[in-house]
């Protein structure tokens, strides 16, 4: 190994969140328009060898574990393949998924196989005609289903709720009420200014709304420890066999004990989701550039980390914020 990414605030970074597409085939209006975005060429796209190649660079940097997302990782053909290959690398500690539950039976044993056991589904209602409004796409008893079969087969499963005061608010206590029966994670976030239409008005919903008012609701609920590096504050009500979180994920409290980069399906490298791409590794790579030289670039890279998400979004003030299809979360 070649040592460790760190920036200049002393963080490791260790943990790569990987887009394998910009695609989706929802429609989830925090994320893009209902006419959807223009998505990249296939061309553009790092293909699977060249995500695999920078994945061993990566993991030759010290890091440890790796999340698949999207766009919609499993709208990309192949995707079963290339995640076998990356369960190969024995550096590789973990390998999670981020999905809209558009996950097939056979995939899901797949990846049991694979020994890929934490999925994160988005899921922003648990009513079927706000699913729609939400998604525009009228498939909630699919991706329930799919959630149900996750937890069924033993897997470790977050539920990732965007809370909208105008959309969704309805749906915080059933979410919370989820957890009595069901051994999942509800993790509710701050609304972001990612939906690929540039006009953005900060929540009101903020995370201490947020818990000030599933606190009023359930008023025994209890603290649990948080993972290193969480990004949710996480709590659970006594006698429930889930738990739930909170991600303030606009107000970024949890800067301080970042541990992530990003790489888009297109080769962009992110320091943070909040500022504008550091390196093109895509370009650096059919460039001809060597191994080496690549490695520094990124190395170089994570190096300029900005010490938090606000000096990360003023370092791209001018520049238009591009779709969570496209970023990846």
């Amino acid at each position: 190994m070649r040592g460790t990414l760190t920036d200049s605030y002393g963080r490791t970074l260790d943990y790569l969140r990987l887009s394998v597409t910009d695609r989706c085939n929802f429609r989830c209006y925090y994320c893009m328009p209902e006419e959807g975005i223009d998505f990249v060429q296939r061309k553009d796209l790092l293909s699977y060898e060249e995500l695999d190649y920078l994945c061993t660079l990566f993991l030759s940097l010290g890091v440890k574990k790796i999340r698949i997302t999207g766009g919609e990782p499993f709208v990309r053909k192949g995707i079963m393949d290339f995640l076998t290959q990356l369960s190969r690398h024995p550096e590789l500690k973990e390998i999670t998924l981020t999905s809209n539950g558009s996950i097939s039976n056979s995939q899901i044993k797949q990846l049991a196989t694979l020994g890929i056991r934490k999925i994160n589904i988005s899921l922003d209602s648990l009513d079927r005609q706000r699913f729609y409004q939400i998604t525009r796409r009228d498939r909630f008893e699919e991706v329930f289903a799919c959630i149900l079969k996750l937890v069924e087969e033993g897997f470790l499963v977050k539920l990732n709720c965007v809370v909208d005061g105008n959309k969704n608010t309805e749906d915080i206590l059933p979410f919370v009420k989820l957890t009595e029966t069901q051994p999942i994670s509800v993790r509710f976030l701050e609304e972001m200014p990612f939906n690929g239409t540039g006009s953005f008005v900060p929540p009101t919903w903020n995370h201490i709304a947020l818990f000030d008012y599933i606190k009023g609701h359930f008023p025994d609920l209890v603290k649990v420890p948080d993972e290193k590096n969480s990004t949710s504050v996480n709590y659970r009500v006594p006698g429930y066999a889930g738990s739930f979180g909170i991600i303030p994920a606009f107000s970024r409290t949890f800067c301080g004990t970042c541990n992530r980069i990003r790489l888009s399906a297109t080769g962009e490298l992110r320091t943070c989701l909040y500022g504008p791409p550091v390196a093109n590794l895509r370009d650096v790579l059919r460039s001809g550039m060597t191994e080496a030289l690549l490695v520094e670039e990124i190395v170089q890279a994570v190096a300029r980390k900005a010490k938090d998400g606000f000096e990360a979004e003023a370092q791209s003030k001018k520049i238009p914020k591009k779709s969570m299809s496209f970023l990846g979360g």
